[in-house]
Formats: C-alpha cells, structure tokens, sequence
C-alpha cells in the first residue's frame, strides 16, 4: 500500500505532460513487475517502458478521467503469464490515476498555450501601434505563429489575381524561405485555396507530399524541406466581409500532429492579426495619398513651369542655330535643342509616374508604378520606373498578371541578392504591338555564379516562356546585372495570329 500511494503521488505531482507519461508508465510497470508498458495519448504523446510493444498477455485500459477518454494504457506481465485479480485492481487504480493526473496536465497545458498565443496577439497589437508597415507587419504575424504553434515553418499567402494567392513571408528565413517566396498556388485543389475560399481552418496531414505533387503539374522546383512537412494548419485572415490572406503554420513528419485545441488558438489568433494587417493596410493606403498628394502638387508645377520653359528655350535655340554662319557651332545648338527635347520626354514620363498611382486605377502603368513602390522598403531606395508603347492597350489581362509578377519577383531577387544602390526598370511594347519586354538594371554585384540557385529566376523564365518569351540575366555595362524578360503578345480580336 505505501507503494501504491507513493506511485499515485508521483504521477499527481507532475504537470508537464511528457514527464508525467514517462513517470506514470515507468511506476505502473515497477510496481507490477511488468515486462514492457506503453502509455499513448489520442491527441499526441507516447511513452514506453522496456524494449518494443507489449506482447502476449498485455492488458490494455483505456486513461479516462469521468467520461472522457484521453489514451490507452498497455501493460505485459512480467514472469507471470498474466496478472492476478490483486494485481488488476492495482493496475485499474493507478490507471485511474494517470487519467486525472494527464486531465489535469492537458489543462495546466492548455492554459500555457492561451498565455502564450495571447502574447503573441499583444505583440502584433504592439507593432501596430508602433506604425510598422504592412510586410513588416506579416512577417511578425507568421513569426510568431509558427514560435508559438510549434511549427517548423510559418507563412502567409495573399490573393494574386483570380483564382490564385502568392505567398509573400515564409518564415523562418533561409534559403528554402527564399525558395518559397513568391510562389503561387491556385484556390482549388490546394489546402492553402480551401481556407481561402471557404473562410473556414483547414488541417492536413502530409502536407509535403500533397505540395510536391500539385506543384509538379506546374514546372516549380522545390526545397528539399517540402518533402518533409506533415501537420499543417491554413487558417483565413478575414476582415468583416474580405478575406485578406491565409496564414500557415506547418510542422516537419517529426512532429506531433496539430490537434483540435491548437486549430482554435491559432484560428483566434488569426482573428487578432487579420485586424492588424486592415490596420496596416489603412495606415499605408493613408501615407500613399499623402505623398499622391504631394506628388500631384509637384507634378501641375513640372508641368505647368518647368516643361514651359524647357520648350520655349528649345525653340529659341533652334532659331538661333539657323543664324548662326559657323556649321559646326550651329550642329552643337542644334544638338542643345535635341537634348531639351529629350528632357522634356523624360519630364513628361516622370509626371505620369507623379500621377498614374493616383488616378489610373485600373492602368497596367500604374500597378507596374504600385509594384516599385511596395519594393522601397526592401530595396532600401525607390526604383526608377520607365515606359514606352501602348501598354495598356496591347497587353492583355492574362499576360499582365505574369507582368507583374514577374516585375515583383525581379525587384525582390535584387533586394536579396544584388546588394544595389539604384536600380531602373524599362517596360516596352514595339511599334506593332506584338511584343512585351521588362528590362531590369541595378548597380549591385552582378549576376551570381551559378544563376540556377535562385529559384526566382526559374520563375521569371516559366511565366516568360508561357507566352513564348525568354528571361535572361546578365551582367550589366559598367558593374550591376540586367535582367531582360520579354513576351509575344497574343493577336488582338480582328488581327491575324502571330505565327505562333
């Protein structure tokens, strides 16, 4: 009996789930003279006592504390074929005794995981009243989501166009979240899509696999890392009637599966974070029409006082070229006159990109100019931005998402890799309106070794060669890389085809 009831107080005693697992199968075991003992939980969490399973003779209970069933207990008998009726009761006690010992653990557990998805939400609620922009803002939502789920990875997917979401933060950084940057996925057929269109958490198990082989249909090399993701929880940011993204939080095969309990705390937690992204979200819609504003103010007086000028100085020095007796001194004023004229071209560009962010919703130009925008922070500068042709009217929507993309993924590899301190962007259709090109020059490093490596680039060439174009990256003239992507233009209604 001492026995006993030290047993009973040893397993009471501990509240940490995996030491109360290895506590009360290693004293039920001793105390029986069992030969080998296996205590499982339904919800993750085994121990075991001896080498292998039990065999032959074990008794199996099931851990219950009142009416709820928390695991099994399995129990081999030791030089005995089987336990006697004294040695029953015993068992049955101490059984009893571990399922109100782990209910109480479970408990004391559950409550330290509030506390620390609580603190989690305190802290996106902190960055938010510290005005932290909204990447800024997302990648500390993924941080702490995967920190506090015990994830392996975290990231969020935001939508990308129809029927599709791109994920735009992977944490924790690395060259595999580099891998994944950038990515997309449909809205069906994948468990990142579901969340997003059934505003509904979604748990999967062997996550990897599911991945590997929806992305094998779409040419996308993967990490390494994919493969061995397993648990994974995709749970929708929404705002009132918008949903804004999915967050994912995923553990590697190694990992206890996700539970119930965790799908609850992370869905509320997702509920704080989707506030903070709107707010984000707001603040930066703020500070843009702010500087749209002034961007406006800067854009009438260019327009309406430098351009003027510029003109007027042009002219006058064409009229004096033609007085002038000396041919040569004649050809310089000329050429003066020429560079004015270019000036004014490059002027009249700059005053649209002042505007377009403003007033052409909707305009190619101005989600092109929205995209060099988003990419200041991570550049460090803002990009030059530069456009030749009818843009809008010869690119059609479904070149115009890859456009995009593509232009978003170029910025992003030069923010990560390049180490620039300018960088220009050129985006032109020829005179008939069959071809696209995006050319991308920074000042940085130039074009790594071994190019291949960065998966951004496979990227960039898959979208190019889709609309039967190419990507190539090269060393620029003077240091720096260029990156040029080009695509044919499908024929307009009315128009003969191509030859494509």
């Amino acid at each position: 009996m001492p026995a006993i009831l030290a047993a009973v107080g040893g397993i009471s005693h501990e509240l940490e789930l995996p030491a109360l697992l290895d506590h009360a199968v290693t004293a039920i075991c001793e105390l029986l003279g069992a030969r080998r003992g296996r205590l499982e939980l339904l919800e993750g969490g085994v121990a075991g006592y001896g080498r292998g399973r039990p065999g032959a003779g074990a008794v199996e209970l099931p851990v219950r504390a009142g009416t709820e069933t928390f695991g099994t207990l399995t129990v081999e008998p030791g030089d005995s074929p089987e336990f006697g009726c004294r040695e029953r009761e015993v068992l049955g006690a101490l059984t009893a005794a571990t399922g109100m010992a782990v209910e109480k653990a479970l408990l004391v557990d559950q409550m330290r995981r509030r506390e620390r998805w609580l603190q989690a939400s305190y802290d996106v609620t902190k960055a938010l009243l510290a005005a932290q922009d909204l990447h800024a803002t997302l990648r500390l939502v993924a941080e702490r989501a995967r920190a506090v789920a015990g994830g392996t990875a975290g990231a969020i997917a935001r939508p990308d166009g129809p029927g599709r979401l791109v994920f735009d933060v992977v944490e924790p950084p690395g060259d595999d979240a580099e891998r994944l940057i950038g990515l997309t996925v449909p809205t069906e057929g994948t468990a990142t899509g579901m969340a997003f269109t059934t505003r509904r958490p979604v748990v999967v198990r062997d996550y990897g696999e599911r991945v590997q082989e929806q992305q094998r249909h779409h040419g996308v090399p993967m990490p390494a890392m994919v493969k061995d993701l397993d648990s994974a929880i995709s749970v929708p940011l929404i705002v009132a009637d918008e949903t804004l993204g999915v967050l994912v939080v995923a553990k590697f095969r190694d990992k206890s599966p996700f539970t119930a309990s965790d799908v609850q705390l992370v869905e509320t937690f997702a509920g704080h974070a989707a506030l903070a992204v709107e707010f984000s979200r707001a603040q930066e819609v703020r500070q843009q029409l702010a500087v749209f504003e002034d961007r406006d103010r800067i854009a009438r007086d260019l327009h309406d006082l430098v351009i003027q000028r510029l003109f007027a100085t042009g002219l006058g020095l064409e009229g004096v070229s033609r007085l002038i007796a000396d041919a040569g001194v004649a050809a310089r004023v000329a050429g003066f006159a020429h560079d004015l004229d270019r000036t004014i071209r490059e002027i009249r560009n700059t005053i649209f990109s002042l505007q377009a962010p403003a007033h052409a919703q909707g305009s190619l130009r101005a989600e092109l100019l929205r995209v060099a925008l988003d990419a200041r922070e991570a550049l460090g500068f803002e990009p030059r931005v530069g456009f030749d042709g009818p843009l809008d009217a010869a690119v059609p929507d479904v070149v115009r998402s890859d456009l995009i993309a593509s232009l978003r993924e170029a910025l992003a590899n030069v923010a990560r890799h390049a180490g620039a301190h300018s960088l220009s962007v050129e985006v032109a259709v020829d005179g008939l309106g069959r071809r696209l090109s995006l050319a991308v020059r920074d000042d940085g490093t130039g074009p790594p070794v071994e190019a291949g490596r960065f998966s951004g680039l496979a990227n960039l060439a898959t979208r190019a060669a889709r609309w039967g174009g190419t990507c190539v990256l090269m060393a620029a003239d003077g240091g720096g890389s260029r990156l040029e992507w080009t695509a044919e233009l499908p024929a307009r209604p009315g128009e003969q085809g191509n030859g494509r």
